[in-house]
């Protein structure tokens, strides 16, 4: 696949019976699954892809529930467990598919999803979900000053939503002033959502961070599971952190080595907690190299 082709599409049916959809990467190879952070879509991982593609394998960046192109879930079920049970039902869908588990490649919340997925199926008993595991930015515990930098940001806009594409990138452009300006928005068009009253908004559903049931449900369980989870790896695992991470500090570093020893580790610096969007040439070139290990 060449970087001017478009990518396929594919669908997949989450825990919910929620759809879910897929851009794909490539035709021929093992598949790796890529999922992004809150508030992301699976655009965010095109640069990244199209590396791996280049590397042999196929690439499926995924929109989670509630974001870009899939399912928006009617009774507002955004808990860290429910996004878990989907990447299940995915990696699942993909090793029936294509008869290898995936590898999967989680940002902040994909990485989390990842986690407790992996975890939940070896506390059960069964086969691994993924051939290897690869975190960004994100580990068992986190900063909660982090947190609610990045959740304020999401927030800030939510509801008023942009009078223009350019309006909205003057937000972000404030928010990451150490990341250089693109020359075109395109990128960050497909993060938003042209709504009826002719405000831009973000591609994702509101009710992710203040609906019924938001992604920060039962924030201390979570934390144990996550720390439960951890412990139970026994694939290849990565984990890929930027230096100057709003979320992720050394001693979460420290922590999460300690819990899955056999895992390997890499700052990428002038990084912050987007990795992937901050220094995508020295991201995809870490993740090339684990994926080259793996054989």
């Amino acid at each position: 696949m060449s970087r001017s082709q478009e990518p396929a599409t594919a669908l997949f049916t989450g825990a919910a019976g929620n759809r879910l959809v897929a851009d794909v990467f490539g035709e021929e190879g093992p598949p790796v699954l890529l999922l992004h952070g809150g508030g992301q879509t699976r655009h965010s991982w095109r640069a990244t892809a199209e590396h791996i593609v280049e590397s042999g394998s196929v690439a499926y960046a995924l929109d989670q529930r509630g974001h870009g192109d899939s399912d928006w879930i009617a009774d507002g079920s955004y808990a860290f467990s429910d996004f878990a049970e989907d990447v299940s039902a995915v990696a699942e869908a993909l090793a029936a598919r294509t008869g290898t588990a995936p590898v999967v490649i989680g940002a902040s919340l994909g990485g989390i999803a990842s986690l407790l997925a992996a975890g939940a199926a070896a506390k059960a008993g069964r086969p691994p979900l993924f051939s290897a595991l690869i975190l960004v930015d994100i580990t068992p515990r986190v900063e909660p000053e982090g947190v609610s930098r990045v959740q304020g940001f999401m927030r800030a806009h939510a509801a008023e939503g942009f009078g223009s594409i350019a309006e909205a990138a003057a937000t972000v452009a404030a928010y990451l002033p150490h990341r250089p300006q693109p020359r075109s928005h395109e990128g960050l068009k497909k993060n938003l959502r042209l709504d009826p009253d002719g405000r831009w908004r973000w591609h994702w559903d509101p009710r992710f961070l203040d609906g019924p049931r938001p992604v920060g449900t039962a924030r201390a369980d979570t934390e144990d599971a996550l720390v439960d989870a951890a412990k139970r790896i026994t694939m290849p695992a990565m984990l890929v952190r930027g230096t100057s991470s709003e979320l992720v500090k050394e001693a979460h570093v420290r922590e999460f080595l300690d819990l899955v020893p056999h895992a390997e580790y890499i700052d990428v610096a002038g990084a912050r907690h987007m990795v992937a969007g901050d220094r995508n040439d020295r991201f995809s070139a870490a993740i090339l190299s684990f994926l080259g290990k793996l054989g």
